[in-house]
């Protein structure tokens, strides 16, 4: 599989890997066909692994790679890394203000369960760009053949991210089941609010292989989204549930995984 993706082109290798998020956006949201309500515990401990994968990958597979990557470029490692990173959360934080801010507007009108549904799959495609993107860049530096940017790291980076897009793909579709809309309907909204994915992971990718100078800025970028989602809504969710210690060491079980993988088999 490794020696399968050093051979394929990047931008190929991104679309595969970000279909992939996709399919798992896909499953989540068809357990609408299935369950009503699905248990607590199992989606609050996805959300804690997949949030300690996300940690991890963010350090160990972006943002190690844009700093060595800006010393080779003789940038200023750490004035790039800050900007790309501190970027990717305020594009995300923006996001949730401008959602926020119609939702309030929405909730003074009578909305309609079309208008309802458009929010709520919005709000999850926003999220959902930049870590689609993160994979893409994710690929697309293993052109540069970067320390931490190996084919496992990217997968496992890719990995992580659809872990929990299954719970993301869940929170679409049965909220719009229990509002009324039929399966069929309610399953066909969850997982639309994956398909901006593979979009963001080839554009991430395409940015990388051909302004090769502005890819520690992309890494740390990608970086800072992820963390932003992690910390504003992976974790808290996670921390809803009675057993926060039990949700916390999830977490930690989640990053240890993806550190091990990324530095011992990287």
């Amino acid at each position: 599989m490794l020696e399968f993706l050093n051979n394929i082109n990047p931008i190929i290798a991104a679309l595969l890997a970000t279909l992939f998020t996709y399919a798992i956006t896909v499953l989540g949201a068809a357990l609408v066909f299935f369950f009503k309500k699905i248990n607590k515990n199992f989606m609050d401990a996805m959300l804690g692994f997949a949030a300690g994968v996300m940690v991890a990958a963010s350090f160990f597979s972006l943002l190690a790679p844009s700093i060595e990557m800006a010393n080779s470029l003789k940038m200023n490692s750490w004035l790039t890394a800050f900007l790309g990173f501190f970027s990717g959360g305020v594009l995300l934080f923006i996001g949730d203000k401008i959602y926020d801010y119609f939702m309030s507007k929405k909730k003074k009108e009578k909305s309609s369960s079309l208008k309802r549904c458009l929010m709520l799959v919005s709000s999850i495609s926003l999220h959902n760009i930049p870590e689609g993107m993160a994979v893409g860049v994710a690929f697309g530096s293993l052109a540069y053949n970067l320390n931490g940017a190996t084919p496992l790291a990217a997968i496992i980076l890719a990995f992580g991210i659809g872990l929990q897009n299954f719970p993301e793909g869940t929170a679409v579709s049965v909220p719009l089941r229990r509002e009324g809309f039929s399966r069929k309907r309610a399953f066909f909204w969850g997982q639309f609010s994956g398909i901006v994915e593979p979009i963001a992971g080839v554009i991430g990718a395409l940015l990388v292989l051909k302004i090769r100078i502005i890819l520690p800025f992309l890494l740390a970028f990608a970086a800072g989204a992820m963390i932003y989602v992690v910390v504003q809504e992976l974790i808290p969710e996670s921390q809803t549930n009675e057993k926060k210690d039990l949700m916390a060491l999830f977490t930690l079980v989640g990053f240890s995984v993806m550190m091990i993988l990324d530095v011992a088999l990287g």
